[in-house]
């Protein structure tokens, strides 16, 4: 939803800021008189009644504190009120008015944290808004009220106001100022609105009606109302003051980007006059906290919907959840804005309204860990509480996605279902699935596949049947009469993804159109050959002909605008398929990157789509290209469209998919497009189709949902729907219900579509191949009674099949925001049931449900071939469509060799796993970089005390001075000015047999002594006799009298931790021996590593002896001095840099200059050649 109700208080704080700072949008001169804003002073108490045994000290504190932070409590005459989106507060008793604080004081404690009724709706008061209290005659009362709909905004004004101001929609004054017009004269408001305001008001009237309707545009307000409104009358020459005192407002939530930051300054401290200011210890993106948008009265978010919110904000997809009772046996987990509603009013027509538990739904590709954290959550709601004896049942339904991968879904929700097996059974829950879209096949069979072993009853169809037909079966145990007359086979889904991609199915070619008529298909054709793999096409001079009513055709050209392969590369197919001589997309607009091409595929070859980056370039280039499909995100929308509409003599149809747009921006697009004769399709769209010619986008999904629902080829039943899931949905029931769709269009889920109903049904009236209209419209909205005026006046004379979805709005107590954001009624006349009803009077076949429109579907068009307006057509073939790789592959059709293999980390889940454990237990088991090395080194959790030893080595190898050659080299190269990167490898380089790798040598060197038998004195022998130095002895400075403290601690903690040290004791009897010939020759720290090392590795009991072996042949232990000695290197990086040390000379006096004699005699007999030949040359 975009249009959101915020608090009193929060609406008077963005007044209090703005009314002299929004930018003007009178034309008239300044009125006589000066309007100065009323001094704003408010104070806000919410408390938190969660914690109930602090609820009392909490509020206690917190009404304290107001006492300091706003002093002009304790002096000012009050008004005290509830400030939770409750309607008509004083007629409810809700308005305490003229107390002092303490008697306000004490009507807030009596409230705070009760539960109250306010008609048919109950809730928990917690939030209060005191203002000073406002003395006047009842016949300063005014009201006002600003609202905005298509055409643009109206102002209402009564020059009656109060608690008493009764109809005013039947009473009050109004003023339209439209999308395209400019804002009224101060003489045309005063004709419009003020007539009845007495002279010496109007002025100051006029003056602040122009500032508000500036902060309602600037601050892209939707709704405000102001009741009363105050206008006192003038004392002592002074002009008439203005008070607002009771307010109620909505803001467009997604114009947040563009007006945030001009909400959140309004709400900072330093704004809020008679505020003592307290210093904050949050810190916002903006100047001030950014704005809250409540739940409306008694539907204050559960724990599990805020969580769902939370995570609904943090990702592009679509998380909503709703609890309507939770001790309902009916819970629903649907895919789709449009579904989850047609899914509620199925369950509402079946009288089980009061047994639905939820509303929600999941759209836009989540991930399989956001669908499995929203399917947990369900659950858990689920089987809490006690046992239901009828149990209880689960629907997990869906539409056929566009573009979203089922199989991906599905994984996050089998996860949760394995992880609540035993709740499942112990509830006595049924679950019932019906999906389908990309990938379903896998999907579902997964599912079927966890019935045979969870032990719980799953039941799974796909979309061969109705989209709500699992309603009926679980909840009456029986399919609907329509699914058995529309023979709709309730049966399992096969996989099908070979019949429709590889031309599997039979050639039967339909005979009326209706039930299953199968696809031919073409002969199969030899792949090309590498040297025919590319296609080219030529740009023509300019754009086909075409009827005003048919903007696509199979010559239709457009741009895609923004980066979008995928959908480039799905409207390439569909345009190979229906067998067009050119391709829809003839360039892509990409303002980011450099002019260049991308390759595509042209069924099985490959043609150049060019990038350009500015829409100039491309329209120069391409003069045929009419239409544009727009994929910029909702920041970026409204400026791309409007530079769109510049080329209007060229550009004639746009199509919008962002969601998002702020409303305001939308009216303007397509105010502009009405005036510039462009066809806007959306905003928030998945687009059109229009069979066997042109595709929009992601319309339709992917090819073998294209097979199947026959969008390869025209038929004669066009649709029109607001949801893009709920389109895929029509094309699927029209095409086994009638010869096929002829074209449709999803005008898009918001509350200013671009083009609207009534637009397109007039194009399809207006096309004889057309036959027959299908409208799917919804809850909120007034936009399917222009479709009733034209049946009823004989504008529209074709059969009209038609369904708004939402019936099930009547049954919950409060409103429920449904998946699109223009799905809410805002009055009886936007309700799915009025609508219906008006649709049936006016002669539009509207079936009793929406189970019902199949059947509606079918007698309609069996009406039409029998009075010959249809003439059934025999099937074309259907050409093969070769799959992508990385679909098949995902598909599991294909399979290839990988060429890398890794077994440590994986980074393709929502997590990040090191060798099996995710990295959120990685921390939250707190197992250090020792715990992590021993998981990406050796592929296992190693005991606590390895961990701590590994850790341990990497302290003591860290450094060991500026004189050892790898830091000295890292020294010298980072002050030659390189970078870090090059001046660390420089001194890893160096770590060899002579520097820092002896840990390898001395562990194979002590471990093939001991397990060879040696004794210490015949190793030490053998290495002698062999003239060899025994690697990890020895050391420049350290002795036996003199140790090296690193050698100590390493033994110290090997002797006290290891379970046995048995390589270190035999290193350390050599060390006898060798000590006993000459001091200095110790156990050094490189030998003491290796030795212990080697007794953890065996010892610890996590590894085989070959494991070991293998360990130690590939270099694992000299990783450790690698690893630790880089933080050294680093270091003294950071030091010559922060030192800033020039570049280095190595002194003279520190080299001995060798040179040869220049006597020839002397030289190398080479280099006397040399010179002698060189001689012999000159001469």
């Amino acid at each position: 939803m975009s249009a959101k109700a915020i608090r009193e208080y929060d609406g008077k704080l963005l007044l209090a800021h703005w009314l002299l700072r929004s930018p003007s949008l009178s034309t008239s001169s300044p009125s006589a008189s000066k309007f100065v804003p009323p001094a704003t002073k408010l104070a806000h108490i919410a408390v938190d009644t969660t914690a109930q045994r602090e609820f009392d000290l909490q509020l206690k504190q917190q009404l304290d504190t107001l006492e300091q932070t706003h002093p002009w409590l304790l002096s000012t005459k009050l008004v005290a009120k509830p400030d939770q989106l409750i309607k008509r507060r004083g007629k409810s008793g809700l308005l305490l008015l003229n107390a002092d604080w303490k008697d306000a004081r004490k009507w807030i404690e009596e409230r705070a944290g009760k539960e109250i009724q306010v008609e048919k709706t109950a809730g928990v008061i917690k939030t209060f808004l005191v203002e000073p209290f406002v003395p006047h005659p009842a016949n300063t009362e005014y009201y006002i009220n600003i609202n905005s709909v298509r055409e643009g905004d109206y102002i209402l004004f009564t020059h009656e106001g109060g608690v008493e101001v009764g109809d005013v929609d039947a009473k009050a004054l109004k003023l339209l100022v439209k999308v395209d017009e400019q804002f009224p004269s101060a003489e045309t408001i005063k004709a419009e609105l003020l007539k009845d305001v007495p002279a010496f008001k109007q002025d100051v009237l006029v003056d602040f009606i122009s500032r508000l309707y500036s902060v309602y545009v600037d601050l892209h307000f939707t709704y405000l109302e102001i009741n009363p409104l105050v206008v006192t009358d003038p004392v002592d020459g002074k002009d008439a003051q203005v008070y607002y005192l009771d307010l109620a407002a909505k803001l467009d939530q997604t114009a947040e980007f563009e007006a945030g930051p001009k909400w959140a300054i309004a709400r900072a401290p330093s704004s809020i006059e008679g505020n003592v200011l307290t210093k904050s210890t949050t810190q916002s993106v903006d100047v001030g906290p950014p704005m809250e948008f409540p739940a409306p009265f008694g539907r204050e978010l559960t724990r599990e919907e805020a969580y769902i919110s939370e995570l609904d904000a943090k990702t592009g997809a679509s998380l909503k959840l709703t609890v309507l009772n939770k001790d309902g046996r009916v819970w629903t987990m649907v895919a789709g804005g449009g579904a989850s509603v047609a899914y509620s009013d199925a369950i509402a027509a079946l009288g089980f309204a009061n047994e639905l538990a939820n509303y929600g739904e999941y759209s836009g590709a989540p991930t399989e860990n956001q669908t499995y954290e929203y399917a947990k959550t369900i659950l858990d709601l689920m089987t809490r509480g006690p046992v239901n004896p009828k149990g209880k049942v689960l629907i997990i339904g869906g539409g056929i996605a566009n573009f979203t991968n089922v199989a991906t879904t599905f994984k996050g929700i089998i996860r949760a279902l394995k992880e609540y097996k035993a709740p499942l059974i112990n509830h006595n829950i049924r679950i019932f699935i019906r999906r389908g879209g990309p990938n379903y096949q896998e999907g579902l069979r997964a599912m079927r596949q966890l019935g045979e072993t969870l032990g719980v009853e799953i039941q799974v169809y796909g979309p061969e049947v109705h989209i709500t037909e699992i309603v009926p079966l679980a909840l009456l145990g029986k399919p609907s009469d329509e699914s058995v007359a529309n023979g709709s086979a309730i049966a399992r889904t096969g996989n099908s993804i070979h019949d429709s991609l590889f031309g599997t199915r039979s050639s039967t070619p339909r005979s009326n159109g209706v039930n299953g008529a199968a696809t031919p298909v073409a002969e199969e054709s030899a792949p090309a050959s590498p040297n025919e793999r590319m296609t080219y096409f030529n740009s023509e001079d300019g754009a086909a002909k075409h009827e005003w009513f048919a903007p696509f055709t199979n010559k239709t050209r457009a741009f895609v605008y923004g980066m979008q392969p995928r959908a480039v590369q799905g409207m390439l197919d569909f345009d190979f398929m229906c067998e067009r001589e050119t391709p829809s997309v003839a360039a892509m607009v990409y303002p980011f990157g450099g002019s260049h091409v991308q390759k595509f595929y042209w069924g099985t070859k490959e043609t150049l789509i060019p990038v350009f980056t500015s829409l100039k370039e491309a329209t120069e280039k391409f003069p045929e290209v009419d239409t544009v499909v727009n994929f910029a995100s909702c920041r970026s929308v409204y400026e791309s469209t409007r530079e769109l509409m510049e080329y209007s003599n060229q550009i004639k149809t746009i199509a919008i998919i962002a969601e998002g747009v702020p409303e305001r921006r939308a009216r303007q697009i397509l105010h502009e497009a009405k005036a510039k004769d462009v066809l806007i399709i959306g905003p928030a769209t998945v687009g059109g189709i229009k069979p066997g010619c042109f595709k929009i986008g992601n319309t339709g999904g992917m090819m073998d949902n294209i097979v199947t629902s026959k969008l390869y080829r025209p038929g004669s039943v066009a649709y029109v729907s607001k949801s893009g899931g709920m389109s895929n949905e029509l094309n699927n029931i029209i095409s086994r219900t009638t010869d096929g769709v002829y074209e449709g269009v999803a005008i898009g889920g918001d509350r200013y579509p671009g083009s609207t109903f009534i637009d397109h049904l007039l194009r399809y009236e207006n096309d004889p191949k057309c036959k027959m209209l299908v409208l799917l419209g919804e809850v909120g909205g007034v936009e399917e009674y222009r479709v009733i005026e034209a049946v009823r006046n004989g504008t529209i004379k074709k059969p009209v099949v038609a369904w708004c979805i939402g019936t099930c709005a009547k049954m919950f107590t409060t409103d429920v925001q449904f998946g699109h954001a223009g799905a809410l009624a805002n009055s009886d006349l936007e309700t799915a049931d009025a609508k219906n009803q008006a649709m049936r009077a006016a002669g539009i076949i509207v079936p009793e449900t929406f189970e019902k429109m199949p059947s509606a579907l079918v007698q309609t068009y069996e009406q039409l071939v029998k009075a010959g307006t249809i003439v059934p057509m025999p099937e074309p073939e259907v050409p093969k469509i070769p799959i992508d790789y990385a679909w098949a592959q995902e598909l599991g059709l294909v399979r290839k060799p990988a060429n890398f293999v890794s077994t440590i980390t994986d980074d393709r889940g929502q997590e990040l796993l090191y060798a099996g454990m995710r990295i959120s237990e990685v921390f939250k088991e707190n197992i250090g970089i020792g715990g992590v090395l021993s998981l990406l080194w050796f592929k296992r959790r190693l005991p606590d005390y390895a961990c701590r030893f590994i850790e341990m080595v990497l302290m003591l190898t860290a450094d060991h001075g500026p004189a050892v050659s790898g830091a000295m080299n890292t020294i010298i190269t980072a002050r030659a000015g390189k970078d870090l990167i090059s001046s660390l490898v420089t001194g890893l380089l160096t770590i060899g047999e002579r520097f820092g790798g002896a840990l390898d040598g001395a562990a194979t060197t002590f471990t093939n002594a001991y397990d060879s038998g040696l004794t210490p004195r015949e190793f030490v022998n053998q290495q002698r006799k062999a003239n060899k130095l025994i690697p990890g002895i020895g050391h420049k400075i350290k002795s036996r009298n003199n140790p090296d403290l690193r050698v100590e601690i390493v033994k110290e903690f090997a002797k006290k931790n290891f379970e046995s040290t048995p390589l270190l004791n035999y290193a350390l009897a050599t060390e006898e021996i060798t000590t006993s010939k000459k001091d200095n020759l110790i156990l050094n720290v490189d030998g003491c590593i290796a030795v212990c090392f080697v007794d953890l590795l065996r010892e610890c009991g996590a590894f085989t002896r070959e494991e070991v072996d293998e360990y130690m042949k590939i270099g694992a232990l000299n990783g450790l001095f690698v690893l630790g000695r880089s933080c050294g290197f680093i270091g003294h990086y950071l030091d010559q840099k922060r030192l800033k040390q020039g570049l280095y000379r190595h002194p003279w006096d520190d080299i001995s200059y060798l040179l040869p004699s220049m006597n020839p005699e002397t030289l190398d007999p080479r280099r006397v050649n040399v010179r002698v030949n060189v001689s012999a040359n000159k001469a």
